[in-house]
């Protein structure tokens, strides 16, 4: 054979083919084990009940918060970019998301090809060098995060009705003004005084009635004219549906993963549970808060009517992932025994706040 001539291709010997079948096997196994596990597809907008949470409300970013106040943007980008390895800790919205993530894996099980899941959105102002190092939280605690929205110093609420979102959930509050604004429903979200332990398999949310799922009508007779005035509207306007709140679209979003559950056989193991959670008195004013849901098709599990009582710890027994509420006092008091609360900016309380001074809660960083 002359340099350089190419070989004739030898013939295999017996058993070859059955030799290398195994190492083909075994080469796939390894490769395999290598490859990231695949992870289920996320639903499609608008079949999804979106929940956008800004990077702040999901994880806690304390110092990164300072150096951004006193030390500027580019400071903060350039120490994001030293520490884009180190996962930020956990915030207060965290729990609930991991609580939705639950539902979702349970709501796959039963129905397979259901878009009808929850959908979690990064929204969040940080310039998208930020984002490597959110990408790489959301993968060490294994969150299913599909869909970011960075926007780069500009505010991102003109992009939630885009993202078809049922929930926006942030640690700045002048931008969930502005979401509330444009009739999306919004909560600033405040870290709890301590830590308490949550459910992981059952999502359980909690919701102030006036100004939060009902609107402020009746709020307003009571900073306008007083309790009794308040009880004799009710009585009066007892089989009269208030209007809707804020959050009433969330509630009705529940529901509908509710019934899925329930369509099943599972309504005692539904893996989400719902609380009304209000200062209304149930002999004198309860009944219209009740037979306004029922008007509405919805309901929740539990109704908790405290004539005025603190909210705190009745909330410290539910444990919620979560607790709505439109007056700081309440958020404030939720804080201290341990729950995640968030503050709906609705209502004439929000007047009267502004006006007056009250207890405050401290918010996320």
């Amino acid at each position: 054979m002359e340099p350089g001539e190419p070989r004739e291709p030898r013939e295999p010997g017996p058993g070859a083919e059955t030799a290398a079948a195994p190492q083909w096997e075994e080469a796939k196994t390894f490769y395999d084990n290598l490859a990231p596990q695949k992870k289920p597809k996320s639903p499609k907008p608008q079949n999804a009940v979106t929940i956008a949470v800004s990077s702040r409300a999901l994880f806690r970013m304390d110092e990164e918060q300072r150096i951004y106040t006193e030390q500027g943007v580019e400071e903060y980008v350039r120490y994001q970019l030293e520490h884009e390895n180190e996962p930020f800790s956990p915030g207060p919205a965290f729990p609930f998301v991991k609580a939705l993530e639950a539902v979702n894996r349970r709501l796959r099980e039963l129905y397979p090809e259901s878009e009808d899941l929850f959908d979690i959105v990064l929204v969040t102002n940080n310039h998208a060098q930020v984002g490597v190092r959110l990408i790489n939280s959301i993968n060490h605690y294994d969150l299913f995060i599909e869909r970011f929205c960075m926007t780069g110093g500009n505010s991102p609420i003109c992009y939630l009705k885009a993202y078809h979102t049922n929930l926006y959930l942030s640690a700045d509050a002048e931008k969930v003004q502005e979401a509330i604004d444009e009739g999306i429903a919004a909560a600033t979200i405040f870290s709890p005084s301590r830590d308490v332990a949550v459910s992981q398999s059952q999502l359980r949310v909690a919701f102030d009635g006036d100004a939060v799922l009902f609107s402020d009508e009746s709020e307003r007779i009571v900073k306008a004219h007083g309790l009794d005035r308040f009880f004799e509207h009710e009585k009066a306007h007892e089989n009269k549906p208030l209007a809707q709140g804020p959050l009433k679209g969330f509630l009705e979003a529940l529901g509908r993963l509710q019934k899925k559950f329930y369509s099943k056989g599972l309504r005692l193991e539904c893996p989400i549970r719902t609380y009304l959670v209000t200062a209304r008195s149930a002999a004198s004013s309860g009944a219209r808060a009740l037979k306004t849901l029922r008007s509405w098709g919805l309901e929740t599990d539990e109704a908790l009517f405290l004539a005025g009582a603190p909210k705190g710890p009745l909330l410290e027994k539910i444990r919620p992932h979560i607790f709505f509420d439109d007056q700081m006092f309440h958020v404030a008091g939720a804080q201290e025994m341990g729950t995640v609360a968030a503050h709906v900016p609705y209502g004439v309380a929000q007047t009267s706040r502004r006006t007056s001074p009250t207890k405050q809660a401290t918010p996320a960083q």
